[in-house]
């Protein structure tokens, strides 16, 4: 990872903050003004909102598609002509389980998933015989701020007590029953970004528990 570019979305807390920690580590910290160059890109950025449909607000739902889905289409479209030029590139879209099943309340967050899943695979293809590989990485539920957050949010739509969410909703879902350490993410995100994962591309990678595995 010596002299290379990174660029990522989302950095100031949670998956963000803990990839950028990994590869801060490993002697990355230039930026593309600099040195005209970037070799990864990291699409991060998220934000989450739960209602029913038919409550839900249409400037929410929209405001979530654009984080999560036109923000990515749009470093993707800019960084691309970089990556073709250098023959180099890693793009790595942080997705969710929620990008392959759905979740009650959660119109806005699932579409904005499952079309970034869309959108890595379209730009693997793009991409593949310029040296640039592009994945999603799909977390299941990883102990964040975000996460924390939509606790109470699931809560209040079950009407439950906020205690109660992980033993009685999130966990039942999960054969580890546990949470996702961010770390665990931004390990696997360095590998991806490395020269061991060139072969792999066009991928919705799942890290979460065994959720989606029943």
């Amino acid at each position: 990872m010596k002299d290379k570019v990174l660029f990522i979305t989302g950095a100031a807390s949670g998956i963000g903050l803990a990839i950028s920690r990994t590869f801060a580590e490993k002697a990355i910290d230039q930026t593309y003004q600099k040195y005209s160059r970037i070799d990864i890109l990291i699409n991060n950025a998220g934000l989450q909102y739960i209602s029913p449909i038919e409550d839900f607000p249409t400037a929410q739902f929209e405001l979530l598609l654009k984080v999560m889905l036109t923000a990515p289409f749009i470093a993707i479209k800019h960084v691309f002509p970089v990556m073709k030029k250098q023959a180099f590139g890693r793009i790595i879209n942080m997705a969710s389980v929620n990008g392959l099943i759905g979740f009650v309340g959660k119109a806005a967050y699932n579409s904005a998933k499952h079309g970034v899943i869309g959108l890595t695979r379209v730009a693997a293809l793009e991409g593949a015989m310029y040296g640039i590989t592009v994945n999603a990485v799909c977390p299941g539920y990883v102990d964040t701020p975000l996460v924390q957050n939509q606790l109470s949010a699931i809560a209040k739509h079950r009407n439950i007590p906020v205690a109660k969410v992980l033993d009685e909703v999130i966990f039942p879902l999960v054969p580890q029953r546990r949470l996702i350490t961010v770390n665990e993410v931004a390990g696997y995100v360095y590998f991806l970004a490395g020269e061991d994962a060139k072969g792999i591309t066009g991928q919705a990678i799942v890290i979460d528990g065994g959720y989606t595995a029943q």
